[in-house]
């Protein structure tokens, strides 16, 4: 009967050894501490290397001499054993002869000044030879090899110090990111919604392509050009472009990685960059986020000439010192053009300014095209209309949306993304998460139904407002209760002074719902009292839309010359009593649009009320039966929707 036998563990000093590395590594008190536990192993790693060599030596590399006295020696001697013998100035080193199936022995003694140890030998015949060892060698190698080690020490900390981004003496050194040929990959066919910019860059992809082109009638290349415009539209994808289509390499930093706590270090590493650029030219110089750096000298407000500033000059010197033709060009981008030194932005040093603005519906569909290419749609699925509903939004909202619209396909187990979807999507973005677990009392609902009722009954009503497209109930966001979505049929870039007034009253819509229907108000109403409120102030502060205070303007906004990008200054430049006259007249267009809107909702309390309990009832309304419900309350046949708006208030 055959039996299993268990073979029993090794129980040699290395086998214990490398159990204990591998209980170690399993558990141990530092075992929640990465650092600790590396550092423990290593040691353990190394005792098992240094026990491995050892037991090597003493069992792999021959049998170890035995040590004996001199007296046993003279008598083995004499004995005739010994087969030869090597005599050293310290030691003797002899071999035994062997016995039939045993090894010989070897063994060493100490050598004792002994005259008639060489006569004894040759009398008995046996082989016998001297060996000198080199005192100078032994001298050198015990100086050698500490000072060998100790350059190899030195060595090791100063490649530490000097390498890597962290290193001391690496400071200096550009940490740019260097893109070849081939890893540039993005060409001007996938940037989209930009053609005005694109055209003026495809020139800059000329000059590195051709440079004799633009030299042949005098001209020259261009050293520097700057693109403007707000984030997420597409500056850094635009730069990456020009560098894939003219094939050539691509240096890319950002201005805040030049500055350091440490004096010079910003100065040096503009000096590198240039240094590389011009080591691999034909390239290009990105330079991200230019305010970073560029931001106007004199403008700290403790004063002095800060590390920043330092910086700034030598990028200014480097500018005006290298040759164009050598065909370096310098791209940079700026969401804040305003803040930027002018020595920066004269000819010679940026010589294009780029604007890129926002992308109008055409723009947003070829946008939308670009990033759907490897995206399943379904056949419902129509870009113009997403494009027609994401207003305002930029490249980088754009692509965000087809995302959203396919992580909430993915999470249905869906095989295509449809247009539910982006609907689903683009409500996620500008509303926020829907929260249907929120828990809300019969009365808040109520409260809700009426103010989203109200705004979507005064935006029916009043001719120069965006088509209302859905309404709902469910929370969305931090502090959304619900939400009137409105819909803009085509892009609009102005705004007469009634179409403002008509937004105004939209905004108040929900707020008088609440004086009509409970005789009370809420605080529901703040985010659309605060956007009313800066409509009125806009009104009277900038556009000059108010008669008392006539055609001045009392905002001081400092624009940029190549882009409007809304940044302002809170600085007051009239007087108290023109501040008082400010006052009244906010108050006034107010309290107006206010009246207005309680007329209408006072003489359409039955629509407001219908509208509110199918809200109750369904929380949510949109599509054909929002539409239906303007109609009926415009008094308008369902077949004449293209007829213009009546406003029927009072």
């Amino acid at each position: 009967m055959a039996k299993i036998i268990k073979r029993d563990e090794d129980s040699s000093p290395i086998s214990k050894i490398i159990a204990h590395i591998k209980s170690q590594g399993k558990s141990g008190p530092n075992q929640g501490d990465p650092a600790k536990k590396k550092m423990q192993l290593s040691i353990w790693y190394f005792i098992a290397a240094m026990l491995l060599i050892f037991w090597f030596q003493g069992h792999m590399g021959g049998q170890q001499p035995e040590t004996v006295d001199y007296s046993t020696f003279k008598q083995w001697v004499q004995n005739g054993t010994v087969e030869s013998v090597l005599i050293g100035p310290e030691q003797i080193t002899g071999m035994l002869k062997g016995e039939k199936g045993k090894p010989a022995k070897t063994f060493v003694t100490v050598r004792v000044e002994d005259p008639t140890l060489v006569g004894q030998l040759e009398q008995k015949g046996i082989k016998f030879s001297g060996h000198v060892e080199s005192k100078w060698l032994g001298a050198l190698m015990s100086w050698v090899l500490p000072l060998g080690i100790f350059v190899f020490i030195w060595f090791f900390l100063m490649k530490r110090m000097a390498g890597g981004p962290q290193g001391v003496l690496s400071l200096g050194k550009a940490q740019v990111k260097i893109y070849g040929e081939k890893d540039l990959k993005v060409t001007f066919e996938d940037v989209a919604g930009i053609d005005e910019a694109k055209g003026e860059l495809e020139e800059v992809v000329e000059f590195l392509k051709n440079p004799q082109k633009s030299q042949r009638l005098g001209g020259r290349i261009p050293k520097g050009v700057l693109l403007v415009g707000s984030p997420g539209t597409g500056k850094t994808l635009l730069a990456r472009a020009v560098a894939g289509e003219a094939g050539v390499m691509f240096f890319s930093m950002s201005g805040s990685e030049f500055v350091e706590m440490i004096v010079g270090v910003g100065a040096a590493r503009i000096r590198d960059l240039f240094k590389q650029a011009r080591e691999h030219a034909p390239c290009i110089i990105f330079l991200d986020e230019m305010d970073a750096l560029g931001k106007a000298r004199g403008m700290n407000p403790m004063g002095g000439h800060d590390e920043r500033e330092q910086t700034l000059n030598q990028l200014l010197v480097e500018m005006d010192g290298f040759d164009p033709s050598a065909g370096v060009i310098i791209l940079a981008a700026t969401n804040r053009p305003d803040v930027l030194d002018p020595a920066l932005l004269r000819p010679g040093r940026f010589d294009r300014n780029v604007a890129i603005d926002k992308p109008d519906i055409r723009g947003r569909e070829a946008i939308l095209k670009v990033h759907a290419k490897n995206v399943q749609l379904g056949p419902d699925v129509d870009l113009k209309k997403v494009a027609a509903m994401t207003p305002g939004f930029v490249g980088a909202d754009l692509a965000n949306l087809i995302n959203e619209a396919a992580l909430i396909a993915a999470r249905g187990d869906a095989d295509e993304v449809t247009m539910t979807n982006f609907q689903q999507a683009a409500e996620r973005i500008m509303g926020g998460l829907e929260k249907k677990n929120r828990v809300m009392s019969q009365k808040e609902k109520e409260i809700v139904a009426y103010h989203e009722s109200g705004h979507a009954v005064v935006a029916m009503l009043l001719p120069g407002t965006d088509p209302v497209s859905k309404i709902s109930i469910i929370p969305r966001g931090i502090a959304a209760l619900g939400y009137t979505q409105q819909l803009p049929i085509e892009d609009r870039y102005l705004m007469t002074r009634d179409e403002l007034l008509d937004r105004l009253q939209v905004l108040l819509g929900g707020r008088v719902a609440e004086e009509v229907i409970f005789k009370d108000i809420s605080t529901g109403a703040q985010n659309d009292l605060q956007r009313a409120s800066d409509i009125a102030g806009t009104m009277v502060m900038q556009y000059g839309m108010s008669e008392r205070l006539g055609l001045l303007t009392y905002t001081h906004t400092p624009q940029s010359r190549r882009l409007d990008l809304g940044f302002g200054s809170n600085e007051r430049e009239y007087s108290e009593h023109t501040a008082r006259q400010i006052d009244e007249e906010k108050s006034r267009i107010m309290d107006e649009a206010h009246q207005k809107v309680l007329l209408k909702l006072e003489h359409y309390r039955d629509s407001l009320e219908k509208l509110a309990r199918i809200l109750l009832d369904k929380e949510t309304i949109g599509g054909d039966e929002l539409k239906q419900f303007a109609q009926e309350l415009r008094g308008l046949p369902s077949e004449a929707g293209n007829q213009p708006p009546i406003d029927p208030a009072p």
